[in-house]
């Protein structure tokens, strides 16, 4: 059986015109693609729906972070869209999360992933907001927040994924943003890794934005991001 593709690609665009222009250079390479706030705001759900219509697997970032039954609908209405996969913020709390988890069975298309801390964030700023634990340790009791309310899995850095499957072993789905190859540019990302050490140890899904959709041949960006992944094998 192959191996499911690790790769989701941010469609960081401001507009569906330009995410188009995209996927018409990617033609039919498998991936998973990230709808993210931007996009989300300025084309909305018909967008989402138009991208699933052609089979794409969307990833819907939007971190929902309300009260509980607000966050629980709008989960609800996203599962009606036939959403791959989408993003709560775990700092809304385990009744937040456990809201969500009860309007989206285990039967349901969609999967929950909460998101414990940027990638854009440090220490610095974590004190800067009240947060006196050091990073990893957030991410830890965020995670913890997560497994709780049974979700399918979090979002972290990499540099925080062996200490959760260390803890929880295979049982969380983990998706990890600020994936940079060796001569790619950070931009606003704090903490970054290869797809190679994201893969060795334990992520399931890597996201990756600017390196590919500015590149100028992204499939070819895309396969040296597959090749990083493959070789940690």
């Amino acid at each position: 059986m192959a191996k499911e593709n690790p790769l989701i690609i941010a469609l960081d665009y401001s507009n569906a015109k330009q995410a188009d222009e995209f996927l018409q250079r990617i033609q039919s390479f498998p991936c998973k693609l990230k709808v993210g706030l931007e996009l989300f705001i300025a084309e909305g759900p018909d967008f989402v729906e138009k991208l699933i219509a052609k089979d794409h697997k969307v990833f819907l970032d939007l971190k929902l972070h309300d009260i509980p039954n607000t966050v629980a609908s709008a989960c609800k209405a996203a599962s009606r869209l036939g959403v791959w996969m989408m993003t709560l913020h775990a700092l809304g709390g385990v009744n937040m999360l456990q809201a969500a988890r009860e309007v989206i069975s285990g039967s349901q298309v969609t999967k929950l992933v909460a998101v414990t801390v940027l990638t854009s964030m440090d220490k610095k700023q974590l004190n800067g907001i009240g947060i006196d634990q050091s990073v990893n340790e957030t991410v830890m009791t965020l995670a913890e927040a997560t497994i709780q309310a049974n979700m399918d899995g979090m979002v972290c850095s990499v540099q925080e994924v062996a200490a959760i499957r260390k803890k929880w072993g295979d049982k969380p789905t983990i998706v990890t943003p600020g994936i940079r190859l060796q001569n790619d540019q950070p931009h606003d990302q704090s903490r970054v890794a290869s797809p190679q050490q994201a893969h060795n140890l334990g992520a399931n899904y890597i996201v990756i934005g600017r390196p590919i959709t500015r590149a100028t041949d992204p499939i070819e960006a895309m396969n040296q991001y597959l090749e990083s992944w493959s070789s940690s094998v």
